[in-house]
């Protein structure tokens, strides 16, 4: 294995706090963790870019490999991929990201990729994070945002990858507000219902707590990283 690519069921589901808590859990058992997050966008005017997301991962992995591989691109509007390098007069080659993360998946027991948005959220013209995954060749973790549409945004998230042969791992069910509703208590139930896919675990609303505690407590990593119990 050499790593998984993080998505979600869309913008805002926890992706981000998931992929930190992942790598530092890893990171303490032994693990050497590199992180990406291959295109970032909403990091502000060129002189003072600050790609906050890529930063935090970077910190919770520990590593120090360069920004231009943790986060070959970043740019300034908080839209698609494809919109924002447009309005920068750029467009992302899909090869840089895949030399940046064969670079560090070489020096790495275990590469987090962390998407933007979802599966079919365009990169480069018709260019999607899932064509991304295809070309990466590693396995979905999906977070989603336990939350009423859940179930629906799962299904669409988890057809889509298998329409495109891409390998799901599991999923796992983030409690992403403090409004917890009916059908967050209910999601769990449902999913098992309608998918084989495994959920990895859990995640409550905890916005005291270290997303590292958080994440090691909740995950099933028998599941995740195909081990035996």
């Amino acid at each position: 294995m050499s790593g998984f690519f993080i998505t979600g069921t869309d913008t805002g589901v926890g992706k981000t706090f998931f992929t930190k808590g992942l790598a530092s859990a890893l990171k303490q058992r032994g693990m050497r963790v590199g992180v990406m997050k291959p295109v970032e966008t909403g990091c502000g005017p060129l002189e003072k870019r600050h790609p906050a997301d890529a930063l935090a991962l970077a910190s919770a992995a520990g590593n120090d490999f360069d920004l231009a591989d943790i986060c070959p691109y970043q740019f300034e509007a908080p839209l698609a991929p494809a919109v924002a390098a447009r309005l920068e007069g750029q467009e992302i080659d899909s090869q840089i990201i895949l030399a940046a993360y064969k670079t560090m998946s070489r020096e790495c027991d275990l590469t987090l990729v962390e998407g933007a948005g979802g599966l079919m959220v365009p990169i480069a013209r018709s260019y999607t994070m899932a064509d991304l995954v295809h070309d990466l060749k590693i396995p979905i973790l999906l977070v989603v945002d336990s939350k009423l549409g859940a179930v629906n945004h799962t299904l669409l998230t988890l057809e889509t990858a298998s329409s495109r042969n891409l390998e799901v791992r599991g999923y796992v069910l983030n409690q992403a507000s403090p409004e917890a509703d009916l059908a967050s208590e209910t999601n769990a139930e449902l999913l098992k219902q309608c998918t084989n896919i495994a959920c990895l675990g859990t995640i409550p609303w905890s916005p005291d707590r270290h997303p590292t505690e958080i994440i090691d407590n909740a995950i099933d990593w028998h599941r995740l990283l195909g081990t035996e119990t």
